[in-house]
């Protein structure tokens, strides 16, 4: 990897991610319903098909206007990373870095592609029936008002709070919770990459 131009690099990195997000997710819409489940780790990993509205792991900004903000949100997110992992190949920086910042580039691309275009190349995932790709009727929304699918369920730990516990006593307890993709994964893994390797990656960065 020395030998590679560090742009090229890049490149690689959020074209692999991408691939893989969206080739997985376009198969769980067109091949699983809505809130359908396959076991691949027993019941501690699964597919679980859901879809949400929002930010990462499932949260959530309510309402169209929150939809269409979140949205220019996702854009300027994209611009400023960009142009950030730009600046940083001009400077020569840390492979690892580069890396990174690919990484979670790709992630918000990834996830801004389902938002901006899914609601028009989708008919609707629905318990019962799947989803068909460029069906003849049109999607199921508008432009910048698709959802986002999620599919990753890790749930380790699956209880509930003991009785005498002062936190939900009884309560149903699972860990880990969320449900995500390969986005979601992507921008993760390159931000708590950047914060424990930091002082290596940013150490000659001028």
């Amino acid at each position: 990897m020395k030998n590679i131009p560090k742009g090229r690099i890049a490149l690689i990195i959020i074209i692999l991610i991408l691939l893989a997000d969206q080739t997985l997710k376009i198969w769980v819409k067109t091949h699983m319903f809505l809130g359908e489940e396959i076991h691949i780790f027993g019941k501690y990993g699964m597919l679980h098909f859901i879809e949400n509205n929002g930010m990462a792991f499932g949260l959530e900004i309510g309402g169209n206007t929150g939809k269409i903000l979140l949205s220019i949100f996702r854009i300027a997110a994209i611009i400023c990373i960009g142009w950030y992992l730009s600046s940083l190949i001009k400077k020569n920086a840390h492979t690892g870095l580069i890396i990174s910042v690919s990484a979670i580039l790709a992630g918000a691309i990834g996830n801004f592609i389902d938002s901006a275009f899914y609601g028009l190349i989708f008919s609707e995932s629905t318990y019962d029936k799947l989803a068909v790709l460029f069906p003849p009727e049109g999607g199921y929304s508008s432009f910048l008002k698709g959802k986002v699918v999620d599919m990753f369920y890790f749930p380790i730990i699956n209880t509930t709070w003991p009785e005498w516990s002062p936190i939900k006593p009884g309560e149903s307890f699972i860990f880990f919770r969320p449900v995500f993709n390969i986005s979601d994964a992507a921008i993760t893994c390159g931000v708590f990459s950047i914060i424990i390797f930091q002082k290596k990656m940013f150490k000659n960065l001028k």
